[in-house]
């Protein structure tokens, strides 16, 4: 796929006030600091069209970015450590989940992780609730540059076996890089192919 244009449309403070349900969504979401903003620039080709904030916790609002004119790419708030108050926290997971089970047209959800920290129990329970949920999303490893490529296969490994304590088959894995670009074509070719059943 390639991407022609890529636009921001609105940030919204709940599910509520995002776009009409005419058009497929793929949802970007992770820890903060797991490299979403820069995941999705390069996903796009734009380079300032997620903002990239070197706090953690910045993305507070649901922001949608139309691409082609054919689908809507969704930023989350990332989940995890922010310094923010527990009852925000807390307002951000209610408004998050209720984003995830209210959107019919929200395809996939891809869920980020950084590939260089062993598995963090806040993504596994994330992982569990997505299954539990029914949701379809794709786990999307983040920062594989920083490490070698045998690093990246142990640790891709570690936690493809810590996913199979619970999980009878493994969902879709895709490992990216936003410095090296990899990754890209696996994402965008995946929402092509998805985008075709809406």
């Amino acid at each position: 796929m390639k991407i022609n244009y890529a636009n921001f449309v609105i940030s919204s403070p709940d599910v509520s006030k995002c776009p009409a349900l005419d058009k497929p969504e793929y949802a970007f979401i992770g820890r903060s600091n797991v490299g979403k903003s820069s995941l999705i620039n390069m996903l796009t080709g734009r380079k300032k069209l997620a903002k990239i904030s070197s706090t953690p916790g910045k993305t507070m609002l649901i922001n949608h970015f139309k691409i082609n004119d054919q689908w809507y790419l969704v930023d989350l708030p990332g989940y995890g450590f922010a310094k923010r108050s527990k009852t925000e926290r807390a307002k951000w997971q209610k408004m998050i989940h209720k984003y995830i089970l209210n959107r019919p047209n929200m395809l996939t959800l891809f869920l980020l992780v950084d590939i260089r920290i062993e598995p963090q129990k806040i993504d596994l329970d994330f992982i569990e609730w997505l299954g539990m949920s029914n949701i379809p999303f794709v786990i999307t490893f983040t920062k594989s540059d920083k490490l070698k490529l045998n690093q990246i296969e142990t640790n891709l490994k570690k936690y493809k076996n810590k996913l199979l304590e619970s999980w009878e088959e493994l969902p879709p894995i895709v490992v990216t890089s936003s410095s090296t670009s990899l990754g890209r074509d696996e994402v965008l070719n995946l929402i092509e192919k998805t985008n075709k059943v809406f």
